[in-house]
């Protein structure tokens, strides 16, 4: 079985470029997408697989490893083009079904341009689902959340799709949950693959992967170390900060700015969903 990779670029704003790896695998006859890009890309997508040898016609599903708009942006228009299901887990469904009570909830620029239309859910599925493909294999679930709330994972004989289930190290941690983060980088160190497939990199094999996931853990804990110090430097009391949101809360956006400085970057400011990630932390 043939797995192919498709880099989609995308803005994010004008001075915020940024790119995702949608994942094609399957044959000529029945080929399925890990992932969907943005919404845009359509024509992108379907002009690769023609070159890549797999015919559109024959798209059968869409597994999606979360709601995020770099990620749901086409599959409505698949799903409606050529009649493929739709698979996510059940924490995802509500923003993939309807993205403007994703916008309600996670506004970004650009945000509609990116996540295109809402698509229904055919298939939902959870930690340790076995899903029967038409060609006889057999796609396994793993639950991988953190990034966002109900991540997953898919596992294709020894071959893991990984979404952004890891944070990267030169990139902008985005993630809503520490203690979940923490426990799927351990999820995927013991998977036992051969190869990893992200969204935001090349293919990795099982000793590069196991470097990836060691880098990331340091990332945590600078980033934790870094709002600890923050914290107790900033006049507003952390407990004051619980279920407070980003725009409400100036000794947020101070913890922000203190926590880029210690960091040595204040390009994380430019991304407004990092103030998501130092929330996390507190």
């Amino acid at each position: 079985m043939k797995i192919e990779q498709i880099k989609i670029d995308f803005n994010v704003m004008p001075e915020i470029k940024r790119f995702v790896y949608v994942y094609l695998f399957g044959t000529a006859d029945v080929c399925y997408l890990v992932d969907s890009g943005v919404a845009g890309c359509e024509a992108e997508i379907e002009s690769r697989m023609a070159r890549l040898g797999f015919a559109p016609k024959n798209l059968k599903g869409i597994f999606l490893t979360h709601a995020h708009p770099d990620h749901i942006g086409t599959a409505n228009y698949f799903r409606t083009k050529y009649g493929c299901k739709v698979y996510a887990s059940a924490g995802e469904k509500r923003w993939i079904e309807n993205i403007d009570v994703q916008f309600a909830e996670r506004p970004i620029p650009n945000f509609y341009k990116l996540a295109g239309a809402s698509a229904p859910v055919d298939v939902v599925v959870g930690d340790g689902d076995k899903i029967d493909l038409s060609d006889g294999n057999v796609l396994n679930v793993v639950a991988t959340p953190g990034h966002s709330a109900d991540e997953v994972s898919y596992v294709l004989n020894d071959c893991a799709f990984i979404g952004d289930a890891i944070p990267v190290k030169g990139d902008i941690p985005i993630l809503v949950n520490v203690p979940d983060t923490r426990a799927t980088l351990k999820r995927i160190a013991a998977l036992g693959c051969a190869s990893f497939c992200p969204a935001w990199d090349h293919t990795y094999d099982a000793s590069e992967i196991q470097v990836k996931i060691a880098e990331a853990e340091a990332l945590l804990n600078a980033i934790e170390g870094a709002v600890s110090a923050a914290v107790k430097q900033s006049v507003v009391p952390n407990a004051n900060l619980e279920g407070v949101s980003l725009s409400e809360s100036t000794g947020l956006a101070a913890i922000v700015d203190e926590v880029c400085a210690r960091l040595s970057a204040p390009m994380l400011k430019m991304n407004p969903l990092f103030k998501t990630t130092v929330k996390a932390f507190l």
